[in-house]
């Protein structure tokens, strides 16, 4: 129902109420079983065990519990204990535990829209005044505000008086909405243009209203957005669907192997227990069992730098998917901007000057603040060294100006006391105080330029004109100063009489500032690769001066408003969406709509915001980032990050952070994924040459989950590589192994193999036992693993970041090497991982068999086989 596009009358008759009389209660309570409480629909939350369940639905999960299957097996037929699936199923466990950790406190949307509503209302029943819980109001009651309310439910406004209603955490907006009974809106009007309605959760920051409520609890506007949170399902990041992949192909590798194995075995007629012992291990081999926990631990690690860096992760994967962001979609309001009028400029008709406000303006501009000042009701007060602004923002920027200058209201107004006022109105838009001014009666008018200019006398109003159309292309918000001397305050104040005859005095111009930072913030987006697109529901002259400023508005970009974007088809928007960078005056379901446009052209969308109107986007965006000073509940609720400090700097670090734990990620997954291409083609190999395994699953087990996992955790705290920001974000549908990883892996795996192999060979043939074999092969597969992770640093040379620049990777090194020896030569462990006590030249052998991966990879990265990404 266009509630704001029929008449009043047919509004209250409609709804069948008297204005005057209201509802009564029997009528009420008849319409409250019709409609329902006056309050938002909660979703059914997930329990924690739900949430528990959940993370067993991931691939590398399933097969890492497949693994302590097949583990579990092995120490059956073997008789070697249940260490290893006891293992395995506590790092599935843990893994399991830190997800519900991380989610535990989603879905909280709903509730935090809930806090918004008013918990009580005044309404007229039965020709009463009453007040009574904002959820049993119904569509038909009659209801009253003022200043400091919140608006229980949407409602028709039937009376007012100079009401003005703070919708900018539906809208987007920081002024003030002027309200008016009388306004004439058109059908298709924003919600930010129907002057003659006020919206469930807003708050009244002027005057008075009475209306008539016509929806209440999910119908209201506030309620659509709730409808369109729990609507909006969360996306997928490209980290858990590239791991996700990346598990079933290492399932299928595994399967195939072990088919072959199988076949090979009973073609030469070994007995089916030890083809299958030997195809167990080549399975545990294929399966890099600490992947998704060293993963989560890496993610985590980038959780905490995140934190210093004042950005709040919700979920692990979240991280990763911020550094691949191709767009940002900034609110304006509170994220771009302060969030505060603020008066920059003022114009003296007296001397024609203009000047930028400062702390110490002239004496011509100092007297216009000073009357502009008695004419404000607005006050800025200091607690505990900080600004508090009470009243209208406008009027709080102009005493804010004359505070800078020395001049306090409240001195002020005891020194020119206000003798009379004639409060603002939307039809003379103007407020007009009589002040005793040194013994005389001083009329001061303040207004609107149109409305003001035309009621003065005096007073250089053509520049005055001038003036107010140069500040209005810059996007600020013009008022203009008068004044008059009369001789007597008349019993009964008739504005065509008081506001007549002035004197022109001069003009102030303010505006919402764009953040100091923005500007720097957004040139490093661009440098890095990132297009930033403003979504506001300010109007398109302000949105685009501070573009402008900032640097979102280029030349040859197109800036759209609501109405406009309405009237575009999906196709139109979609051809369109790469050159908009400017979104003026939208709705809440048109930003969904923008997100969705530009995820259909490929873009990672990240969406910044602090208002309820952002809720929806944050959540349908592949990364929401809420404010968490300005942000409301709702908006942090639905976000997947919520930066501290509300700065949008933060974004650009918290993208270098993303980038890095990325590169990092992929790091540990070569790291990890050339221990299992080695452990492979080592089994595959020694099976097809001499039909014999040259490592146990128990020695393969400990090299992927203890031995290798230490250095792969401090592979994930390798600092950020410093030119990570000139790089180019990675397409959405880029593999984890892009930019030639994939080989990189395939090839350092078969030179792992090499070296293993020649040393099985050496230990076995040497001594005539196959167990000194393995042996060898298991302190070269360890020792190279150990050492290859100073390789997988970084695509630069070793030396050139230094060897002990990453001290927790050479504690790692040093305790796993540690370990390796621990399972070498003393004698219990020994024995339980059938390992053999070796002669010493055997072991100095395998110690330079496994430095071999160093000079190797060197040599690579020096002749460009291994390139640095640009």
């Amino acid at each position: 129902m266009t509630w704001h596009f029929i008449e009043t009358k047919a509004v209250t008759e409609q709804l069948e109420v008297d204005p005057e009389i209201g509802l009564s209660f029997s009528e009420a309570e008849e319409r409250l079983g019709k409609y329902g409480e006056n309050i938002l629909r909660e979703e059914k939350k997930k329990t924690n065990l739900e949430r528990f369940v959940e993370q067993f639905k991931d691939v590398m999960i399933i097969i890492l519990i497949a693994a302590a299957a097949i583990s579990f097996l092995v120490s059956i037929f073997e008789k070697e204990g249940f260490f290893e699936p006891v293992l395995i199923m506590l790092i599935v466990i843990l893994n399991a535990v830190i997800g519900v950790i991380q989610e535990s406190k989603a879905e909280k949307a709903l509730d935090a829209l809930k806090k918004l509503s008013s918990p009580n209302a005044r309404v007229i029943r039965d020709g009463e005044q009453k007040l009574i819980q904002a959820s049993k109001l119904v569509p038909g009651d009659i209801i009253l505000i003022e200043a400091g309310d919140f608006v229980p439910a949407d409602a028709r406004i039937i009376e007012s008086a100079s009401l003005k209603v703070d919708e900018s955490a539906l809208t987007g907006e920081s002024v003030p909405s002027e309200k008016s009974a009388d306004a004439i809106v058109k059908e298709e009007a924003s919600i930010g243009d129907r002057h003659n309605m006020v919206f469930s959760g807003c708050g009244v920051s002027y005057g008075r209203g009475k209306g008539v409520v016509v929806e209440t609890g999910m119908k209201t506007e506030m309620g659509k957005i709730a409808g369109l949170l729990s609507g909006e399902e969360d996306t997928q990041t490209p980290l858990q669907h590239r791991l996700s992949v990346l598990g079933k192909y290492l399932g299928i590798a595994a399967l195939i192997a072990c088919a072959v194995i199988f076949l090979v075995g009973l073609i030469e007629g070994i007995p089916i227990m030890e083809i299958f012992m030997i195809s167990v291990s080549l399975a545990v081999s294929a399966i890099p069992e600490g992947l998704p926990a060293i993963v989560t631990v890496v993610l985590a690690i980038g959780v905490q730098r995140m934190v210093k860096r004042n950005a709040i992760i919700r979920k692990l994967p979240a991280v990763e998917t911020l550094g691949s962001a191709t767009v940002i979609c900034s609110d304006k309001t509170g994220t771009l901007t302060q969030n505060k009028m603020t008066l920059v400029k003022a114009f003296s008709a007296s001397s024609s000057v203009t000047e930028e406000i400062s702390d110490d303006n002239s004496s011509e501009i100092r007297d216009l603040l000073l009357y502009a000042t008695l004419c404000s009701d607005g006050r800025v007060v200091i607690e505990n060294g900080e600004e508090k602004h009470i009243g209208d923002p406008t009027e709080t920027s102009i005493v804010l100006a004359a505070m800078r200058n020395g001049i306090l209201k409240d001195e002020i107004e005891k020194k020119y006391p206000r003798l009379a006022e004639i409060p603002f109105d939307s039809e003379r838009k103007m407020m007009t105080t009589i002040n005793d001014i040194d013994g005389k009666n001083v009329v001061i008018v303040k207004g609107a330029i149109d409305s003001v200019s035309t009621r003065c006398t005096s007073g250089d109003v053509q520049k005055g004109r001038e003036i107010a159309e140069e500040m209005g292309s810059s996007a600020l918000r013009v008022l203009a100063v008068a004044s008059k001397e009369i001789q007597k305050i008349p019993a009964t104040l008739d504005p065509a009489e008081i506001e007549s005859g002035l004197t022109f005095l001069g003009l102030v111009g303010m505006i919402d500032p764009a953040r100091p930072e923005a500007k720097e913030s957004v040139r490093l987006c661009r440098q890095a690769g990132i297009r930033p697109v403003m979504i506001t529901g300010d109007h398109k002259l302000t949105a685009a001066a501070i573009a402008r400023e900032v640097g979102i508005l280029l030349d040859g970009d197109e800036i759209v408003s609501g109405i406009e974007l309405s009237k575009m088809s999906d196709d139109e928007l979609d051809r369109r969406v790469r050159n908009i960078s400017v979104y003026a005056r939208v709705s809440p379901s048109d930003k969904i709509r923008i997100v969705h446009a530009l995820q259909k052209q490929g873009e990672v969308v990240a969406m910044t915001g602090d208002g309820v109107n952002d809720a929806p986007a944050l959540k349908a965006a592949d990364i929401g980032c809420a404010m968490g000073i300005t942000g409301t509940d709702v908006a942090k609720s639905a976000a997947d990050m919520t930066l501290t400090d509300d700065n949008f700097a933060t974004i650009v670090h918290a993208v270098k952070e993303g980038r890095g734990i990325y590169d990092n990620i992929r790091k540990v997954v070569g790291f990890l994924l050339g221990t299992n291409i080695g452990e492979i083609l080592t089994v595959f190999t020694a099976m097809m040459i001499w039909r014999e395994a040259p490592l146990i699953s128990a020695q393969l087990l400990w090299i992927n989950l203890v031995t290798d996992s230490l250095p792969a955790i401090a592979l994930g705290m390798e600092p950020v590589e410093k030119d990570v920001m000139n790089r180019k974000p990675k397409p959405k549908n880029e593999g984890i192994f892009a930019g030639g990883l994939g080989l990189q892996v395939l090839l350092q795996g078969a030179m792992f193999a090499i070296l293993t192999l020649i040393g099985f060979a050496i230990g076995w043939k040497s001594t005539g036992d196959v167990i000194a074999g393995r042996t060898m092969a298991f302190v070269i597969l360890s020792l190279t693993q150990i050492f290859h992770s100073f390789n997988m640093r970084s695509s630069h040379s070793l030396f050139r970041i230094g060897i002990l620049s990453n001290k927790v990777l050479f504690l790692a090194v040093l305790t796993s090497f540690t370990m390796v020896a621990a399972v070498v030569f003393i004698s219990p462990f020994a024995t339980i991982f059938g390992l053999a006590q070796l002669e010493t030249p055997m072991y100095v052998l395998a110690l330079l068999l496994s430095l071999v991966p160093i000079p190797v990879i060197e040599v690579a990265k020096l002749i460009g086989l291994i390139r640095h990404k640009h």
